[in-house]
């Protein structure tokens, strides 16, 4: 089973967050025991701006045996619907396109998504399966 990680999840272990390292170290350590870890290059880029060089970014990413994998096509367009139907029903700019592309991935990338975030993807991507720390 792989597990797509979205930004929030790999934060709380990198900075370390207080109240969240815990929970997110545990889910993250399930998830890869139970199959790879990926993240889409949407979240690399947003995990990149953490680290003082590439290389850095990288060698954390080798280190934790996780995957960059680029958005597919198909993924890159159903964000795109997603995130014009949120607009549609009056969605505020708080959500970005690549909020979308995270679930997108995951959903037609992975088979699951490690998030803090569950609210928001179960809403948008009520197919995805979710593993939220937060909730555990």
């Amino acid at each position: 089973m792989i597990s797509a990680v979205d930004t929030n999840i790999l934060l709380d272990i990198l900075i370390p967050n207080p109240l969240w390292f815990e929970r997110s170290l545990t889910t993250v350590e399930s998830s890869a025991s139970a199959g790879g870890l990926v993240i889409c290059d949407t979240v690399y880029a947003e995990l990149c701006c953490h680290f003082a060089s590439q290389k850095d970014c990288d060698s954390f990413l080798d280190e934790n045996e996780i995957q960059v994998e680029s958005l597919s096509r198909h993924a890159l367009y159903e964000s795109a619907r997603a995130w014009r139907a949120y607009r549609k029903a009056g969605g505020k700019r708080e959500r970005i396109l690549p909020d979308f592309m995270v679930g997108s991935h995951a959903l037609h990338q992975a088979s699951r998504l490690v998030s803090r975030d569950g609210g928001f993807y179960r809403t948008y991507f009520p197919n995805l399966q979710i593993l939220d720390p937060s909730l555990s």
